[in-house]
């Protein structure tokens, strides 16, 4: 009897097991992937990150001349020039050459280097300002041309622009002089180079009562390299920069053609004078505020009424690639605080110290603010047609206000919900050496999507209450939307 109880056990107990173990690895199966969506549901927690009503950034270029009108995402920037650009008076050409290409390519507005006469003459990449009217057509500082050509070659590349409708904005230096006379100086009793009278264009000439120190106040905001430090309060002055009718910035605009500015080194003085400029000129506005606290960049575009460059963004992303953390994407950044007044960049002429640039260029073509793309990047440095693709999906789906859906160390997942009848985007950034993928929320019921980037061959339709899985290359990114 014991025998035989002890048979049957041997022969039903393995049995069970198996059968178990099989009804529950198909329990398993059938469950995953609700399990996962059920996961996925508890463990993301939208944050809205901006909540205005969704309309893209502008510059002023809805005008009635029909010059360049951005697409439903805004437009692109592109900085025509790096540092050191070749001398000889070649480089006004070879940026006429890229606008029809650039155009196609969906970018709306070129920023130049400084385009007037130099101290260092043939040499210089005009950040020491002489003779403001100057464009490369007076024998003046050892040279006819500038560092970058003609004035006759300039006036060809701003046409060449806006046959292509873009606009081109000029780099303005304000806040010092270099290569100005030696003269007796009475407020600093010593010999100062600071007489700007015999400049060859004889358009604001200035002397010593135009600098600091003078008989207004002895400084202002900040020096920059031991040059002539222009004192904005003088009448003088201002009546040179934008009151009188052929002030700088009214000759630049008027005369010359350009549409907007890039203000130098704005901390050297106070964000009232950009304000003025502003008021009196018009035109794109964008301040070289070089700092990353958010704070003090918001004040100044406020105070100034000007975009500012976000180097909070930019250092932002310079921890979270290069230092293989995406949760700082979470932290504060002057496009999240005032995308209208933000400009956002990956490198520039001054500082390209992010390495992982290919993510970066994703993060800034998908968010909001206007992104700059850095000519070396875009023309020596990273595969143009990766860029191309991602300023047309700038252009033409990143709309609307932003959420962040999820981050941790490796991965990043953002939405923009759309504006205008435009269904937005949804940005998934991989940091990792392995493909992911994860259930997301979206803003679309029952619909086909995919990957506007081709990353990803998948078409998944999300379900009727939004949700959807969707996945991204190692070190890579995917941008979804309706397949539409």
């Amino acid at each position: 009897m014991m025998n035989s109880q002890l048979k049957n056990s041997l022969i039903k107990w393995p049995s069970l097991t198996i059968l178990s173990l099989a009804i529950t690895f198909w329990s398993c199966e059938d469950q995953s992937p609700e399990s996962d969506l059920l996961d996925a549901q508890n463990e993301i927690k939208v944050v809205d990150v901006t909540t205005h009503d969704g309309r893209p950034f502008r510059t002023q270029s809805n005008s009635a001349d029909g010059r360049f009108t951005a697409g439903p995402g805004g437009g692109v920037m592109m900085q025509g020039f790096y540092w050191d650009v070749p001398a000889g008076g070649t480089w006004w050409d070879v940026v006429e050459s890229k606008t029809a290409a650039w155009s196609s390519a969906g970018i709306g507005a070129i920023w130049l280097p400084p385009v007037s006469k130099a101290q260092n003459g043939p040499y210089s990449m005009g950040y020491d300002p002489t003779d403001y009217y100057d464009f490369g057509d007076y024998n003046q500082n050892g040279t006819v041309e500038t560092r970058f050509g003609s004035r006759l070659e300039l006036e060809a590349l701003i046409a060449s622009a806006h046959s292509e409708n873009m606009e081109v904005y000029a780099d303005i230096v304000l806040n010092h002089n270099s290569g100005g006379a030696l003269e007796t100086n009475q407020y600093t009793g010593t010999s100062t180079y600071t007489d700007y009278t015999g400049i060859a264009s004889g358009k604001f000439p200035r002397s010593q009562h135009d600098f600091h120190p003078n008989g207004i106040h002895s400084n202002d905001e900040g020096v920059f390299g031991g040059f002539a430090d222009m004192c904005h309060e003088v009448p003088n002055v201002q009546d040179w920069l934008w009151g009188r009718s052929d002030a700088v910035g009214k000759y630049y605009k008027n005369v010359m053609g350009f549409d907007g500015w890039r203000f130098d080194y704005v901390k050297g003085f106070g964000p009232w004078v950009v304000n003025t400029w502003n008021s009196n000129i018009g035109g794109f506005s964008v301040g070289e505020l070089w700092d990353s606290n958010v704070d003090y960049l918001n004040w100044w575009a406020n105070e100034a009424n000007s975009s500012v460059f976000d180097f909070a963004a930019y250092y932002k992303m310079n921890d979270a690639f290069d230092g293989n953390n995406l949760n700082l994407l979470n932290d504060d950044m002057m496009w999240k605080r005032n995308p209208y007044k933000a400009v956002t960049f990956v490198a520039n002429h001054d500082t390209d110290e992010i390495w992982n640039k290919t993510l970066a260029y994703a993060y800034i073509l998908t968010h909001e603010g206007y992104p700059c793309i850095f000519y070396q990047d875009y023309e020596a440095w990273l595969d143009k047609n990766k860029l191309n693709n991602l300023i047309w999906i700038h252009n033409n789906k990143a709309t609307g206000n932003t959420s962040i859906l999820y981050t941790d160390t490796d991965e990043y997942i953002a939405r923009r919900n759309g504006y205008g009848g435009n269904p937005g985007l949804i940005v998934y950034i991989n940091n990792s050496d392995s493909w992911v993928e994860r259930w997301v929320p979206t803003n679309w019921n029952s619909t086909q999507i995919k990957d506007f980037t081709g990353n990803s061959g998948w078409y998944p339709t999300t379900q009727s209450g939004g949700w959807v899985k969707i996945q991204c290359p190692p070190n890579g990114y995917s941008v979804w939307s309706p397949n539409i």
